[in-house]
Order: structure tokens, then sequence, then C-alpha cells
């Protein structure tokens, strides 16, 4: 043999020259395609993060009104029951004195003017 190198041995391919051109261009074409790959992935990722944010961002803000309005509603409902009491005390006060209450004819079925002039004290 002469004294010349093998071409693997070189570090050249032992493809012929425009196969090797060509395998790298379609390897940098498959990286090229790799990187938008992971690109848009990225981005659609961070588009669906933002997305569950605002979402939950949205609920929050929901959950926050729903909570004020009802401490609003325990305070108006502690009120009427406030109000309600008050009132049944009233009434009870009111039906130790009232005439009407104890007059017999209001048992009897009469237009209420009648029974009324008919309890009341002259």
């Amino acid at each position: 043999m002469s004294g010349a190198v093998p071409v693997a041995a070189a570090g050249v391919s032992a493809l012929p020259r425009s196969a090797a051109a060509e395998g790298s261009q379609q390897s940098h074409e498959e990286d090229d395609r790799k990187v938008r790959r992971r690109e848009k992935n990225r981005v659609a990722a961070q588009r669906s993060r933002k997305k569950q944010t605002q979402k939950a961002d949205k609920l929050h803000e929901e959950y926050e009104s729903l909570e004020q309005e009802n401490t609003s509603l325990k305070r108006e409902i502690g009120k009427l029951t406030d109000e309600m009491k008050h009132l049944s005390e009233v009434l009870k006060d009111h039906e130790k004195i009232c005439p009407l209450l104890h007059c017999t004819m209001n048992f009897v079925t009469v237009p209420r003017p009648d029974a009324l002039a008919s309890c009341l004290p002259r």
C-alpha cells in the first residue's frame, strides 16, 4: 500500500461529499425544527400558565366578593333578628293591655267596625 491515510481515519465521512453535505443540512434543519418546536411549546406553556393564573385570580376575587356579601347578609340577619325580638316583646306587652284581645265579641263573626265599637270603653 502507499503511504496514503485511509479516508475514514482522516475524519472525513465515507459517504460521497454531496451525501455528507446533505446529511449535515438535514441535521441542521432538524435542529432548527426542534428549536422552533421548543420555542412554540415554551410560548404555549407560558400562555397556558397565564390563562390559569388569570382564572385563579378571577375565582379568588369572586370568592372574596361572596365572602363580603355573606358577611353583610349575616349582619343584616342579626339586625332583623334583634328587630323581631324587640317587636315580639312589644306585641306581648301590647297584648297584656289591649282591650280588643279580651273582648268577648272578638270571637263572634261580626264586621270589624261593629266589633271595635262594642269592645271600646264608652
